[in-house]
């Protein structure tokens, strides 16, 4: 967890969405435990009620479960259930405007391609793209 915050939303919210971006990244597996409240507050100076917010929103979302005096761990099956939400969102509400800024500029998906191609070292490119530009 990155330790900035911003000001457009509450500091438990931006806790839950960096809970949730780990997950998507598999920095959380499923079945794992997530910090203690006390952890958190700690190294990111909030207040543990601002940590317990974020878990219990969590744990209200289905993302996590309490396990009573154990703590709360990240349920089996969410990552799956959380990357088809992210990507119905990026549908409905990213690609829109990622569309209409690719026509404005008249780009073509080979342009994008090409240019994310660009971008990796010719050791990481496939094989197919070696050589190409």
């Amino acid at each position: 967890m990155g330790e900035e915050w911003n000001d457009s939303q509450p500091i438990y919210r931006q806790l839950r969405d960096r809970v949730i971006a780990m997950i998507l990244e598999a920095v959380l597996q499923e079945g794992d435990p997530l910090p203690s409240v006390r952890t958190v507050a700690a190294d990111y100076r909030v207040n543990p009620l601002t940590v317990l917010k974020a878990y219990q929103q969590l744990a209200d979302e289905q993302i996590v479960e309490k396990r009573r005096g154990v703590g709360m761990f990240v349920k089996a099956g969410v990552r799956g259930q959380l990357l088809r939400d992210e990507r119905q969102r990026f549908l409905k509400e990213e690609w829109p405007r990622v569309l209409a800024t690719l026509q404005r500029l008249g780009l073509k998906a080979q342009d994008l391609l090409d240019g994310a191609a660009a971008e990796r070292s010719p050791a990481d490119r496939p094989p197919s793209a070696k050589g190409q530009r």
